[in-house]
């Protein structure tokens, strides 16, 4: 496919005028999240059925004839997996993205496992896409030429996988499932994950004492500052799981550090005497001044309710092999609790559950209710 190059304000009003005729456009991003503290979008690839043209967010000073052409209700925008991009579009821009249509999510409409957009161009045109170019830094300039080939790549097929999944859809008749889908997705928005206290957003922590939240906390802080001041991702500084491994075990020396295995010796040379006095910090605390996990209050087990969750399980299981859409999907397990609890008798008193979908009561209403209908005493 032709593309071009947007390195220019001008260029860019030009280029949206002109996508604001059209009737459906592909969308991608590219970010640098694997490399620094703060991502940020690094290039932003539109393609209508004919021409390819890549932004440099880097180079433009108003982004807004882009952002009309997102927010734009006529325009079809086809997007593959949209969540991270939608959600970095809200951070950078403050975005609305209008009119979606994922192949991602209508793929799971379609009992298609293998929904990766290389599993995809592969199956319906037989292209290889190289999945090293995810994994490098898109932020440096200038762009090699094999990475701007893949990102031009990335959004060239995209309008022809639309139509393909589109008819799909229409020919099973889940094209308002899937649309429905489309308008939840369109409405998350980004989530800053470095605000204080950090162990909330740190999976293992609800299971700790909270002694250990303490040190975790403390380590949680140290490693965040270090990759600000670095400007590198979380990863790079320290895994997870090392963390986990010095909150449980409390090292108060670098050679107890190393000993456990939670840190390396280049770790240790750079950053150990900071982990110690973290660690020493959190061991000193008064017991009344230690952080503690917010705790969700959980109804009492009800033998009632089990019993219904037990039921709606099964009915799942057995609807998604005849239905063709994963269980997870076709109901999850936290909205199977909810129609647990709520019991609804109608498939009115089951939309008014929060999270569930119309698609949903149009698809297995009435199996839920039916299966509820046998669990009463």
């Amino acid at each position: 496919m032709n593309y071009k190059f947007i390195e220019s304000d001008a260029e860019l009003i030009d280029v949206c005028e002109g996508l604001l005729k059209e009737k459906i456009i592909a969308v991608d991003l590219e970010a640098d999240s694997m490399h620094c503290f703060k991502e940020k979008i690094c290039l932003i690839q539109i393609a209508s059925a004919k021409e390819a043209f890549l932004i440099d967010p880097f180079e433009i000073k108003e982004v807004l004839p882009f952002l009309n052409v997102l927010a734009n209700n006529t325009i079809i925008k086809v997007f593959h997996g949209a969540d991270f991009d939608i959600r970095s579009l809200d951070r950078d821009y403050k975005a609305q993205v209008n009119n979606l249509f994922d192949t991602e999510i209508a793929c799971r409409f379609l009992g298609i496992k293998e929904r990766g957009l290389a599993a995809l161009l592969k199956r319906n045109f037989n292209v290889d896409v190289d999945k090293k170019f995810q994994k490098v830094d898109w932020s440096r300039r200038p762009l090699k030429q094999t990475m701007i080939e893949y990102s031009v790549g990335d959004v060239a097929y995209l309008t022809k996988l639309h139509d393909i999944i589109h008819q799909k859809l229409v020919a099973n008749g889940r094209l308002s499932w899937a649309g429905e889908e489309f308008e939840i997705q369109t409405r998350v928005r980004y989530e800053n994950n470095h605000v204080l206290p950090l162990f909330k957003k740190f999976k293992g922590a609800g299971k700790m004492d909270n002694r250990s939240l303490a040190v975790l906390e403390n380590l949680l802080q140290v490693r965040q500052e270090i990759a600000q001041k670095k400007d590198q991702p979380l990863f790079k500084i320290f895994s997870n799981l090392s963390l986990m491994t010095m909150a449980y075990e409390k090292p108060v020396t670098i050679d107890h550090m190393l000993k456990i295995r939670a840190i390396s010796q280049k770790q240790a040379d750079m950053y150990g005497n900071l982990c110690v006095e973290a660690i020493v910090k959190a061991m000193e605390l008064a017991h009344r001044a230690l952080p503690s996990y917010p705790k969700t209050r959980k109804p009492k087990k009800d033998v009632i309710v089990q019993e219904r969750i037990e039921r709606l399980k099964k009915m799942r299981e057995k609807l998604s092999s005849s239905i063709g859409i994963e269980p997870g999907f076709l109901l999850n397990n936290a909205i199977i609790g909810c129609i647990a609890i709520e019991n609804p008798a109608t498939a009115q008193d089951l939309l008014k559950i929060e999270h569930v979908r119309h698609w949903q009561v149009e698809a297995i209403g009435e199996n839920i209710i039916s299966t509820l209908g046998y669990c009463q005493f």
